[in-house]
């Protein structure tokens, strides 16, 4: 269908990622996801950091590079991928021709997601997904093997800046593609016709009688009096600034459900689940600015202390709910998904920090920080006085992580029971 196209060997690239794009982070995926051996893929991501794939060719259903590697010979590494045969590219090409974005999207060099799901839902699969990255390399591994392994993360770099090199793999190259999407483009409007103009004739609208108004809702009647929230000689007074309190997170919850509820797509969306009484205490302290004496109610009528409720409430402003699940989780065994991560992530930084595992939280040894693992993301954490406080938003891998832990003491000392928690905290010391 195409001729081959060979591109230039790429520079070293310490200190940077292999790919940006979703369409990279999807090929690399399908890499690690379907290799066996994880010891290989980071040999690979070592040889390919290093500059150590030679020029890539490029062409329908192969990959070729020639990978030479510190005291070994040079190795002809090649990874296979099936192109699409006719009738898929034929259902791909008419639905990327029914929307006028997916070519503008194509022209400006990007793969657009929703063009991808179109063709998935036409039964055509346009990423690799796993064990469809197929290996063979001179050195006789019959799995992804270094070589291929460094091949398939330098050509994740390569997508990141032309994504048309996923679809040569697949059979088409960017000229015929264009081409032929034009053409297709061309025709279905030619099929159409001229469009009708919308709309009425300006007159014709203006001569509609205009209809009446609804009539107006009954005029409620006058407020009732105001209780009085102080009697003279009446034991057991209402604390004001509690309801002042309880007034203003009520006001602002219903602000919150109204705009949720005006909201296009509400009726589709989960609604807002019911609280128990600790997280809805939090979420209370977390949205408003309790008084010292009103934070202290609400600790004490969920049987915890200042300290705990500051720590809960910096818990939720970063994350919600989940983060105050990961600040009171239990000291559990490790997750094998989170320990492999770890691995991976921190194979080729330099230098690698000493983490003491216990259970799915882990200590950074001779430094205030640490990273806890829950509801598959990573959580920083930083040491202040001898309490562990949240120090940022959750990332989705624990290098990011790990740099949020150590920038993050802000997020341990915004706020007045932040303050309050570390008053008490040290009172208790």
């Amino acid at each position: 269908m195409t001729d081959e196209v060979v591109l230039a060997p790429l520079p070293p690239a310490r200190g940077r990622g292999f790919a940006g794009t979703w369409w990279g982070l999807a090929w690399l995926r399908a890499l690690e996801d379907g290799a066996l051996d994880t010891e290989r893929l980071r040999q690979g991501r070592r040889h390919a950091r290093a500059g150590a794939v030679g020029a890539v060719s490029v062409r329908p259903g192969r990959l070729t590079s020639v990978v030479r590697t510190a005291g070994e010979d040079a190795r002809r590494a090649d990874v296979l991928l099936r192109p699409l045969d006719a009738a898929e590219w034929d259902r791909l090409l008419e639905t990327a021709a029914r929307e006028a974005g997916h070519l503008a999207a194509l022209l400006d060099a990007e793969l657009p997601p929703a063009l991808v799901a179109d063709a998935a839902a036409a039964g055509v699969e346009l990423l690799p997904g796993i064990g469809d990255l197929e290996p063979t390399c001179e050195c006789g591994e019959w799995d992804h093997c270094a070589h291929t392994a460094a091949l398939c993360y330098q050509t994740a770099r390569l997508l990141d800046a032309d994504p048309f090199l996923l679809l040569r793999l697949r059979g088409l190259g960017q000229p015929q593609l264009l081409a032929e999407l034009r053409r297709r483009s061309t025709a279905r409007a030619a099929a159409a016709g001229p469009a009708e103009p919308a709309g009425v004739p300006a007159a014709e609208a203006y001569a509609r009688p205009v209809p009446a108004l609804p009539a107006p809702p009954a005029v409620a009647g006058p407020p009732g009096p105001v209780p009085g929230l102080a009697t003279p000689g009446v034991a057991g007074e209402p604390d004001v600034a509690a309801l002042e309190f309880l007034a203003g997170d009520a006001a602002r919850r219903a602000g919150r459900l109204l705009a949720q509820a005006l909201a296009a797509g509400h009726a589709e969306r989960a609604q807002e689940p019911e609280l128990e009484r600790w997280p809805d205490a939090v979420r209370m302290a977390a949205d408003g600015a309790p008084p010292p004496g009103v934070a202290r109610r609400l600790a004490a009528g969920c049987g915890r202390g200042g300290v705990e409720l500051a720590l809960a409430v910096a818990a939720w402003r970063v994350g919600g709910a989940r983060a105050l699940a990961v600040l009171e989780a239990a000291d559990e065994g490790p997750d094998p998904r989170a320990a492999e991560q770890l691995a991976l992530a921190f194979a080729d930084v330099e230098p690698r920090p000493v983490l003491r595992g216990t259970g799915n939280r882990w200590t950074v040894r001779g430094a205030d920080v640490q990273l806890r693992y829950g509801a598959g993301r990573w959580w920083p954490y930083r040491r202040r006085r001898g309490r562990w406080w949240p120090a940022g938003p959750a990332e989705p891998d624990p290098v990011t992580a790990l740099a949020a832990a150590r920038d993050g003491e802000s997020w341990a000392t915004a706020g007045p029971l932040a303050d309050a928690g570390q008053a008490s905290d040290s009172k208790t010391a």
